[in-house]
């Protein structure tokens, strides 16, 4: 099942090409890590597919009505601002509004999801503490867990772990491989390319608004493209315990 479709998507911001003519597809099951230097267009695509940037070309989720597409895909942008004090349960609980009427009260469903959404990001002891009194870190699993509860078929996260400890940056991405095995897919943009080439079921890359690169860990982390992408050299080697990706120098 094909969750996001894209066709020759292009942005032009302030004169300058930003991402040009991305075609991309992603299906059911799949922790698809969107990496590249800083610039690249990340951000771009991954807004532009939302409908929230102008664009040229076709995107599946852009051709959505507003509720449709808060019903199909969750969204956790790079920014994390809380703007009111209120409670990280009803926090969390705003990532139900697609699935509520207006007026409408949440209902024990609502509710449900949203517990599981706190305990997946280990916040239950937290849920009726005030979020703009939290952690930095604190807050950024706080609003993953709103993007969560949304309990769409597809999440797409702009860096949702930067700014996390190690603990939860790896928690977090056990979330998302478990939400791929439950049927789900995550769009992740992420700078850790050791947690990417251990997470993701596949990797695309892009550079200078372009996708160079499309595929497994193991096939798209070259030393030509690390090189050539990233301006870097690493070490590489899958083991007993999954892959292990480990920048070594600038080149």
């Amino acid at each position: 099942m094909t969750l996001l479709s894209t066709s020759n998507l292009s942005v032009t911001l302030r004169g300058r090409a930003v991402l040009t003519d991305v075609s991309l597809t992603l299906a059911a099951g799949e922790v698809v890590g969107l990496i590249g230097p800083n610039g690249a267009g990340k951000t771009s695509l991954m807004r532009a597919a939302l409908g929230l940037l102008p664009h040229r070309g076709a995107s599946s989720l852009a051709r959505m009505s507003p509720r449709d597409r808060g019903r199909a895909v969750a969204w956790m942008p790079q920014t994390r601002e809380i703007a009111w004090p209120v409670s990280v349960e009803t926090l969390v609980t705003l990532g139900r509004t697609p699935h509520l009427a207006p007026g409408q009260r949440p209902s024990d469903a609502d509710r449900a999801a949203v517990t599981r959404a706190l305990d997946r990001m280990a916040l239950g002891s937290l849920r009726h503490r005030t979020a703009t009194r939290l952690s930095g870190g604190e807050q950024a699993r706080a609003l993953i867990a709103r993007a969560l509860a949304q309990e769409t078929p597809l999440l797409m996260a702009d860096e949702p772990i930067a700014g996390l400890d190690p603990a939860h940056q790896i928690a977090t991405m056990h979330c998302f491989a478990g939400l791929a095995k439950g049927g789900h897919s995550v769009l992740v943009s992420l700078h850790d390319l050791g947690l990417a080439a251990r997470f993701c079921t596949r990797l695309v890359v892009l550079d200078k608004g372009v996708i160079v690169a499309d595929g497994t860990a193991q096939t798209v982390l070259t030393p030509q493209l690390l090189r050539d992408t990233f301006g870097i050299t690493a070490w590489f080697e899958t083991t007993s315990q999954g892959p292990v990706f480990q920048p070594l120098e600038v080149v």
